[in-house]
């Protein structure tokens, strides 16, 4: 029985949209933009742009929620965001009406969709990225089975795949689903 690497899975950074701590959201988005059109159209679509410092270390990601998140920049009234997107405040039993009530008290979402995008687009990347945790590193070395378990363990969408403690690659959750699908379906 082969054993499988996350190296065997995972997408090598050079596919991967990458900016740098300082680039602006817009231009994180026309990075995404420009990956996803670039590789092949069948394949599932990257959903987050990694972040660079100036040595060219991996220090962050920008997903869609927080490119979604930074389009109303009033959430950081409410408290510690990017904590309370890893709570998930609907798992704590808080209703739509206490939910929607909260639009109304904090005034979010007052503007049109357009006036805040246009205005989250000047945005520094490093503003609104989500700081990497040791968690989401995945040795390049380590079997597909420690990389499922990270995942599972940890919710992650995707882990860094390093060597020497360089990113080298992204061992994402759809590619892991895909690959568990395709065994499945032989």
């Amino acid at each position: 029985m082969k054993i499988r690497r996350v190296t065997e899975l995972m997408v090598p950074l050079s596919e991967y949209a990458v900016v740098n701590e300082d680039a602006t959201l817009k231009q994180a988005i026309i990075t995404l933009h420009e990956i996803q059109t670039k590789h092949d159209p069948m394949a599932y679509k990257h959903r987050a742009v990694l972040v660079s410092d100036s040595n060219k270390d991996i220090v962050g990601k920008v997903s869609a929620f927080d490119v979604l998140r930074a389009l109303e920049p009033k959430y950081c009234q409410i408290g510690d965001s990017e904590q309370l997107s890893q709570m998930g405040l609907s798992r704590f039993g808080v209703s739509n009406d206490f939910l929607s009530s909260m639009l109304t008290q904090f005034c979010l979402w007052d503007e049109s969709v357009e006036e805040l995008v246009k205005k989250a687009s000047t945005l520094k990347v490093k503003e609104i990225m989500y700081s990497l945790s040791k968690g989401e590193f995945v040795d390049e070395n380590a079997t597909l089975a420690e990389g499922i378990h990270q995942l599972i363990l940890g919710h992650h969408q995707s882990l860094l795949v390093s060597k020497d403690k360089k990113v080298i690659g992204i061992l994402r959750l759809s590619d892991v689903f895909k690959l568990v699908c395709d065994i499945m379906i032989k």
